[in-house]
């Protein structure tokens, strides 16, 4: 028993040290995630957007106000294109969606019945004129004359089942049945 304890001591020390470099590793790749995207959003800062220079003089500072507000129109227009042809699709999504709809319950399959047809008829269904087959079983089936036997007879002799009862029925039944015993 000591020897299974040392044993599964040393297999949770064993996880625990693997869950810690497990984690440790997981932390420096966050780490590099995060520095690769500074770097990628410093990149695109720089690519997209120059360093803004301010002119000293009034009028020039004007222009540039001027042509920054053009910069903003000009995206507004862009982001409100988009919105339009956004709601546009939504809207056909919408109504395909409704048009699927109305015509599945449109066509509801009906139930299905039970339908009694010999071997016969299912192949002159499935098949056709092509049908040449007989599929009669009980027509090849062979004829057996019954032959009288004893047992038979004897169920003949008895008679209806319902009189033998009545027979055994009552005191005069358990007398008669007591009798035969013995």
């Amino acid at each position: 028993s000591s020897y299974l304890q040392k044993k599964r001591r040393a297999a949770t020390a064993r996880r625990q040290h693997l869950k810690s470099a497990m984690l440790q590793l997981a932390a420096t790749e966050i780490e590099k995630e995060a520095a690769a995207k500074e770097v990628e959003k410093q990149n695109y800062l720089a690519e997209h957007c120059p360093p803004l220079s301010l002119p000293g003089s009034m009028q020039e500072l004007q222009e540039l106000c001027k042509k920054l507000h053009a910069k903003i129109e000009s995206v507004d227009e862009e982001r409100y294109d988009t919105e339009v042809k956004l709601q546009k699709t939504n809207k056909e999504l919408e109504d395909l969606s409704q048009k699927l709809f109305d015509l599945r319950g449109k066509f509801k399959r009906p139930p299905l019945r039970r339908v009694r047809m010999s071997a016969d008829a299912m192949l002159r269904a499935l098949l056709g004129s092509k049908h040449k087959v007989c599929m009669d079983l009980r027509a090849n089936l062979k004829q057996v004359k019954k032959e009288d036997t004893e047992k038979e007879k004897d169920l003949r002799d008895v008679g209806d089942w319902r009189k033998n009862i009545e027979e055994k029925s009552g005191m005069e039944g358990r007398k008669k049945m007591f009798e035969a015993g013995e």
